[in-house]
């Protein structure tokens, strides 16, 4: 692993964590850490909604978020959600105690339940949830565990995984340094926010670890130097 950030230390003090915490969820919608996840899940939708109107029915989906952080992300799932006539119950995992007392702290009529828990060694069984997101979380991984919980996280969802984090790249990386100091993040971000980049991907890196955890090569880019991927599970309980 390259460097150690913030979040890296689950017993890291909770008003810095909640600070940092701030700041990723401003970047993620100014820079489209948001709209890289929420874009992959509306096609899921739309595909979905369609089949529920066509029965006169609403559905109602588990989504859950692996490094959660504040909940920003699966809360705008949840709003996207809704104009296809899906409703979430949110769940969010963090290994955290600072970044779930954070999320708690969050005022949303899209209730997220917070779990402590290791993305590696979720308490849920196979096929327990209907979607399963982590956004920035793998680069926090060394390559070899990464591969392990993307492949866990195969095994838990029914309808689909949708992977999300930093596409590497060195004018990103200046490019928020820069934006940090109008932005008013402090050092700790700015340091930790390069320091992701430093250790994102590239889309080959990123298609080699779903092949070593069993997934088809998907990944793509996506605007605010992400990388996504994002695939339906075989046994999709719909016909």
């Amino acid at each position: 692993m390259i460097g150690i950030e913030l979040l890296d230390d689950p017993r890291a003090d909770a008003a810095a964590v909640r600070t940092e915490l701030r700041d990723i969820a401003r970047l993620n919608s100014l820079f489209g850490g948001t709209r890289a996840v929420v874009r992959e899940l509306e096609m899921i939708f739309k595909r979905a909604g369609k089949r529920e109107e066509g029965r006169g029915k609403s559905a109602t989906w588990t989504l859950l978020d692996v490094g959660t952080g504040l909940g920003d992300i699966p809360r705008a799932a949840a709003i996207a959600a809704r104009r296809y006539g899906i409703t979430l119950r949110l769940v969010g995992i963090e290994l955290s105690r600072g970044a779930a007392m954070a999320a708690r702290e969050i005022e949303s009529a899209d209730k997220l339940a917070l779990v402590l828990a290791d993305g590696g060694a979720l308490p849920l069984r196979p096929r327990s949830v209907d979607l399963v997101i982590a956004s920035q979380v793998l680069h926090h991984l060394p390559r070899e565990v990464a591969v392990r919980w993307i492949a866990a996280f195969g095994t838990l969802a029914r309808r689909a995984v949708i992977l999300a984090d930093l596409r590497r790249s060195q004018v990103a990386m200046a490019a928020l340094w820069l934006a940090a100091y109008p932005l008013g993040f402090n050092a700790v971000t700015r340091h930790d926010g390069v320091l992701s980049l430093r250790r994102g991907y590239t889309r080959g890196e990123f298609n080699e670890m779903l092949v070593a955890a069993g997934v088809h090569p998907v990944a793509r880019y996506r605007p605010g130097f992400r990388v996504v991927a994002a695939w339906e599970s075989p046994l999709t309980p719909d016909p």
